[in-house]
């Protein structure tokens, strides 16, 4: 079993940047994000693993998603917001063909 914990969302204005982070009990694998709107379903935001990294196409260019191997976390630098962005956004880890989720953290994109 697995335990992701997120934080780092909040507030802020269009244009603006927050960096989440999401901290895992052990190694794992994959980890990345995946955020839902009020009324739409989960999407992919970014995955990374050993292979590589993958973005959404409304994301790239404005965010980075990275790892820090010795902590187990990984995080995702959002830059140049926009309030489409505003959703809880999910941590996931995947390994031994098991999906791991965090609890969400809010992320408010709002003048």
């Amino acid at each position: 079993q697995v335990q992701l914990v997120e934080s780092g969302g909040g507030l802020v204005q269009p244009g603006g940047s927050l960096r989440l982070s999401c901290a895992a009990s052990r190694s794992i694998f994959s980890m990345g994000w995946y955020r839902q709107a009020p009324g739409k379903e989960r999407e992919l935001v970014a995955r990374i693993s050993f292979g590589g990294t993958n973005y959404a196409d409304s994301v790239k260019g404005r965010f980075t998603i990275s790892r820090d191997n010795t902590k187990n976390t990984v995080y995702l630098q959002m830059n140049s917001l926009k309030p489409e962005d505003t959703a809880v956004y999910y941590c996931w880890g995947y390994s031994n063909s098991v999906a791991y989720w965090g609890q969400g953290t809010q992320v408010t994109v709002s003048s």
